[in-house]
């Protein structure tokens, strides 16, 4: 058998510490269930606060915006009034039943082996990687000029910045930058963006410079920093050089299931394919948010938000079959 690191076995352990994952583990405190928290990054977020951090939400409900970071700290401070065991920079490998007594072990690239009854996959779409920009000499100014997402909106402060997409972030990171730089301009090979359809409207009745049908062609600079880029008009093929301190690159990333690809779960179109009831097609094993696939699935953070009570809730008819699959209201809860 295996040898076992930690010898406590958990009801529930969810791997992928982001939004969906952080409220997940909240529900499984309310439900009485041993939680465990797997990730592979070094803080509790996911993407929202690894790449997103001060991007603002607006689409939680009960918050008319929200920046990304200071949802990730409500969603965390909500999680541990139940102190569930979180397991910080370690990736989830392999997950194995064990026949004798149906608990899983799930062992970690750092060697660990942990023990769950049921197991909760709340990955978001995986391993990614931005895509970078389509230009020749891009990986020269990568991280001194050339940038894929905002961490920190005081290092653009000053700066001329071009945003290169026409999805939510590209809308998102143009409306932010707008508050600290000299200039934003903004180019998209379509007139149709992929954003939301009231966040198109606030940029287009910006300041941001909105430059359509419009790509980039070249960056430029010297002694390492960026100073110009050449974009240019695919209709026309008209080119124009704008100065630049920044460019961001929003078209979007390279995602990878990785070693979930080997756990025997069901996948279609690179998400885990899911029953009503957030279960795969093996038993004891459930999943949520935007790393499951379902008819009619919509990828949002809200949609997470509700995937996770049933994830949840029908774990614990798994872990115990005589308990409710509805627990009442959490308003009827003593505080």
């Amino acid at each position: 058998m295996t040898q076992v690191n930690d010898e406590k076995i958990y009801d529930i352990t969810i791997i992928g510490g982001g939004p969906v994952g952080l409220f997940a583990s909240f529900y499984a405190g309310i439900r009485d269930a041993s939680t465990k928290i797997i990730d592979s990054l070094p803080q509790l977020g996911g993407q929202l606060a690894e790449l997103y951090p001060e991007k603002y939400i607006y689409d939680v409900a009960g918050f008319p915006k929200i920046r990304a970071l200071d949802l990730i700290h409500q969603l965390t401070e909500q999680m541990m009034q139940y102190n569930p065991q979180v397991c910080l920079n370690e990736k989830v490998v392999s997950v194995v039943k064990r026949e004798e007594d149906h608990v899983f072990e799930l062992t970690t690239d750092r060697g660990h082996v942990h023990q769950s009854r049921a197991v909760l996959v709340t990955a978001g779409i995986g391993a990614f990687t931005p895509k970078s920009l389509p230009v020749a000499n891009v990986e020269q100014y990568e991280g001194k000029g050339i940038h894929y997402y905002i961490d920190d909106l005081s290092k653009f402060a000053d700066t001329n910045a071009l945003v290169v997409g026409g999805g939510d972030s590209a809308v998102d990171f143009a409306l932010m930058l707008r508050r600290v730089c000299k200039s934003v301009t903004l180019i998209h090979r379509r007139d149709q963006f992929r954003a939301h359809e009231e966040n198109v409207k606030t940029l287009l009745a910006s300041d941001v410079h909105v430059k359509t049908f419009y790509e980039l062609k070249a960056v430029h600079g010297d002694d390492g920093r960026l100073k110009q880029a050449t974009i240019f008009d695919n209709r026309t093929k008209e080119e124009e050089t704008i100065d630049v301190d920044v460019v961001l690159g929003t078209l979007g990333f390279s995602a990878s299931l990785g070693p979930i690809l080997e756990w025997g779960l069901d996948i279609e179109d690179n998400a885990i394919v899911v029953d009503s009831r957030m279960g795969t097609n093996v038993p004891g094993i459930f999943a949520a948010g935007d790393i499951v696939t379902y008819p009619g699935k919509i990828k949002l953070i809200a949609t997470g938000f509700g995937e996770a009570p049933t994830a949840i809730n029908n774990a614990k008819i798994y872990l115990d079959p005589t308990s409710k699959l509805h627990p009442g209201h959490s308003s009827s809860r003593k505080s």
